[in-house]
C-alpha cells in the first residue's frame, strides 16, 4: 500500500522536474527594424544573446545602458551580443534617449509591443538570456546594480557552455 506522504513527495519531485524543463524553452523568434539593419533573432544562433526591453521614460533603463555597454565590450562578438528592444511608440523619443545615453550594441524597435507580448513582458527593463541554441535560459526583471554580478555569471556560463 502506498502512503499519502510518498505520493505528495513524488508529486513535488515531478513538479520540480517538469517546471525546470519548461524553463529552458525556445525563445520566441522575431525580426524587428533596427538602426540601419533588420534584427533577426534566428540569425544569431550560435551566439549567446542578451535581449533587453527598454523605453525612453524608464529611469532604470537609463542606468542599465552603461553596464550593457561594458558587458558588450568585454565579450567576444562572435560568441555574445546584446539586442536592446525599444518599446516607445515614437522612434524619436528613443533617439533622444540614445543621444544622452548611447548604446554600443544593437537597438531594435517594437513600437506596437508585438515582440514584448511574445516574451510576456511585465516590467521595464526586462532582460532575457538566450543560449547558443536559441533557448531562453534566464529572465531578469528590473535593473539594480547589486544584481549585475549574478547576470554576468549567467552570461559567462552560457558563453562557455558547449
Amino acid at each position: 500500500m502506498i502512503n499519502h506522504k510518498f505520493i505528495v513527495n513524488l508529486s513535488i519531485c515531478f513538479f520540480l522536474l517538469t517546471s525546470s524543463y519548461c524553463y529552458a524553452q525556445k525563445a520566441p523568434s522575431f525580426t524587428l527594424p533596427g538602426d540601419g539593419k533588420e534584427i533577426n533573432l534566428e540569425s544569431l544562433k550560435g551566439k549567446v544573446v542578451y535581449l533587453d526591453f527598454w523605453a525612453s521614460w524608464c529611469d532604470p533603463c537609463r542606468k542599465s545602458f552603461p553596464w550593457m555597454n561594458e558587458i558588450h565590450s568585454r565579450y567576444d562578438s562572435k560568441k555574445f551580443t546584446i539586442i536592446a528592444v525599444n518599446l516607445d511608440s515614437s522612434k524619436s523619443d528613443a533617439q533622444k534617449f540614445l543621444k544622452i545615453v548611447p548604446a554600443d550594441f544593437d537597438i531594435a524597435y517594437d513600437p506596437n509591443g508585438t515582440v514584448a507580448s511574445k516574451y510576456k513582458l511585465k516590467t521595464m527593463p526586462s532582460s532575457y538570456l538566450i543560449d547558443k541554441k536559441g533557448n531562453l535560459i534566464y529572465v531578469h526583471q528590473g535593473y539594480r546594480e547589486g544584481e549585475t554580478k549574478e547576470i554576468e555569471t549567467k552570461i559567462h556560463e552560457a558563453i562557455n557552455a558547449r
